[in-house]
């Protein structure tokens, strides 16, 4: 069983930064961050493979978010960059402890979820 549970949201400004964060316990062979906002489908942001760090990115944030892993830490991050209001959302924390799969255009490639963390961004 993997617990997710994330932090890190907040309010910002259009042009700030926030960095998420997602601690993760148990065995999770890729974890990825989606986000939802009010009236929209949930997507895929970016996503990691936790052995060999490779990294993919959704188009609107290439450039802007970096995805990061500390296995210490057993912590997902994800820094996020020149915010604009369009990136406000819901953003969850997602993983999935087998192997395979792990695409951002497909929730159903993750079997664990966080509760979500809130981003606010005001122009």
């Amino acid at each position: 069983q993997v617990q997710l549970v994330e932090s890190g949201g907040g309010s910002v400004q259009a042009g700030g930064s926030l960095r998420l964060a997602c601690a993760a316990s148990g065995y999770t062979y890729c974890m990825a961050w989606f986000r939802q906002a009010p009236g929209k489908e949930r997507e895929g942001v970016a996503r990691i493979l936790r052995s060999s760090g490779s990294t993919y990115y959704a188009d609107s944030v290439k450039g802007r978010f970096t995805i990061s892993q500390d296995n210490a830490k057993s912590t997902l991050y994800l820094q996020m960059n020149s915010l604009q209001p369009e990136d406000a959302a819901m953003y969850y924390c997602a993983a999935r402890d087998y192997s395979g799969g792990c695409r951002l255009a497909a929730e159903r490639d993750f079997n664990y979820w966080g509760q979500g963390t809130q981003v606010t961004v005001s122009s």
